[in-house]
């Protein structure tokens, strides 16, 4: 009996096939549930295919076993000595899927831009020097693709990402999320998780969706309320208020306004600062809370002290160049105060020179911070102060009539070049998307029926998913919660 040659390659990949997914099985801690087990075929025939420029899309829910897959893929991979790298859009992200896998992880713009030169705050795309190597992007529908980070190679980084992997040869990509969650912002959609717009790069795009949330995470309150809202969602039933069934959980709270003080006090001791986070809707109430916190939770009397937590929001190119292992300080990073230092007044402005830990990095740096943003309420109100920050230096050089060296010359001062932060202790829910903290505060703010849709629900539903152990409901209308029985 004679077999052509292409038959014979046509078992071969079926076997080898079978054989992936066999690794990645053997990888789980548990017995996959029939999508699972769907899902691990589908990576065996994407890992197998001999297909140029390939992509693996997976979205899947809270509570489906996503992220338990990835890690078995992950492990099964490293075993069979297969190459993958883990990237994610922020540190904190990086930090999680790290976690969770076992293996390092980076953020997308560490990995895929290189800095032009040491005088320049401009980054273009790297070189992909990878050889056959898997590369895998957890929350991938932070991913924005709008064009307005100008900094960074084309300002579009799905465009960026895209050209970065396949530039190197036999590279593929795994993007995977949650289409429940919020979107980039300022978009309506998350761009990384559409097929169509994968296709449109010319990318041979294998998919699959987990929307069975597993048994073991229904006996979650967290998880049961996530998948409510996010039915709710789907069914389009977004223009009623929420109702949530906490009867039988015992880690999903509602919490009054008497007992909030108390209970962030509790979690303090208990988790930690670093493992509690307030989320809120806005910046203003954001403000409020950290305020708040620092007075009645902490007794903190001074602006700022050692200890305390604060969030990056604007990327700085510039207090970072001593130290070669931090490519820049991003927006979103958690820092926390080791020492206060000097404080200067300049230009009209106040300003403190600190050290600074990375949490999510664990380094250390000495960078100067411009106080007056501390309590800005909006991107509007800091625009506002930094062109009048641009405008009392520029007086600085009456000498240079040139624009374009009087900007050069603004871009190197130091007081200019001072970091953007605020407290971290309570952030809204754009600056919480990608981390996870052990206690989670979910204060929506007076929400009226006219304020409720897609977007509300979509930012519940993440506040909601950024906790792995209790979550409390603050100050939510009685009407929300029902019985469960």
């Amino acid at each position: 009996m004679h077999y052509n040659y292409a038959f014979i390659l046509l078992i071969f990949a079926g076997m080898l096939h079978n054989f992936i997914a066999s690794r990645i099985q053997a990888q789980l801690p548990f017995e996959p549930t029939e999508q699972q087990t769907q899902l691990i075929e589908a990576l065996g025939t994407f890992l197998m295919s001999t297909d140029n420029e390939k992509c693996f899309l997976l979205r899947g829910y809270a509570g489906t076993g996503k992220t338990s897959v990835v890690s078995a893929l992950v492990r099964a991979l490293n075993e069979l000595k297969q190459k993958t790298i883990l990237l994610a859009p922020t540190g904190r992200a990086a930090k999680v899927i790290a976690g969770y896998s076992g293996f390092p992880a980076f953020t997308i713009h560490k990995k895929i831009y290189r800095q032009k030169s040491m005088s320049e705050f401009r980054f273009q795309l790297a070189d992909n020097l990878n050889t056959h190597t898997l590369f895998i992007v957890d929350e991938a529908s932070m991913i924005s693709n709008t064009g307005t980070e100008s900094t960074f190679g084309s300002g579009r980084l799905l465009d960026d990402l895209v050209e970065f992997v396949y530039s190197g040869q036999g590279c593929s990509l795994l993007l995977l999320g949650d289409t429940a969650q919020l979107p980039p912002v300022m978009q309506p959609h998350s761009p990384a998780l559409e097929r169509d717009k994968l296709l449109g790069y010319s990318l041979k795009v294998h998919e699959y969706t987990l929307t069975h949330v597993v048994r073991q995470a229904l006996e979650s309150g967290i998880l049961h309320n996530a998948t409510l809202l996010r039915q709710q969602l789907l069914e389009e039933k977004t223009s009623d208020f929420p109702k949530f069934e906490l009867e039988g959980f015992s880690d999903i709270k509602k919490l009054g306004g008497m007992e909030l003080i108390d209970e962030i006090q509790r979690s303090y001791e208990g988790v930690g600062v670093e493992d509690t986070i307030v989320v809120t809707r806005s910046n203003k109430r954001a403000n409020m809370y950290n305020n708040g916190i620092r007075a009645r939770v902490m007794m903190k009397e001074d602006e700022l002290t050692n200890g305390d937590l604060l969030m990056v929001t604007r990327n700085n190119y510039f207090w970072n160049k001593p130290y070669k292992e931090i490519d820049f300080i991003a927006n979103g990073d958690i820092l926390q105060v080791m020492r206060v230092r000097k404080h200067h007044e300049m230009y009209g402005f106040r300003f403190v020179d600190l050290t600074l830990r990375s949490l999510d990095y664990d380094w250390e740096i000495d960078a100067r911070i411009w106080l007056d943003a501390l309590q800005s309420e909006s991107p509007a109100v800091m625009n506002e102060l930094t062109n009048k920050l641009f405008q009392a230096v520029a007086e600085d050089y009456p000498e240079i009539t040139t624009k374009k060296e009087l900007y050069k010359k603004i871009l190197e001062n130091e007081y200019y070049n001072s970091l953007q932060v605020k407290f971290a202790y309570a952030v809204t829910c754009h600056k919480a998307q990608g981390g996870q903290w052990k206690k989670v505060f979910v204060d929506s703010g007076q929400i009226s029926e006219e304020q409720l849709n897609s977007d509300f629900y979509r930012w519940l539903y993440t506040a909601l998913t950024r906790a792995t152990e209790t979550v409390f409901l603050v100050n939510f209308p009685e009407k929300t919660f029902v019985s469960n029985k």
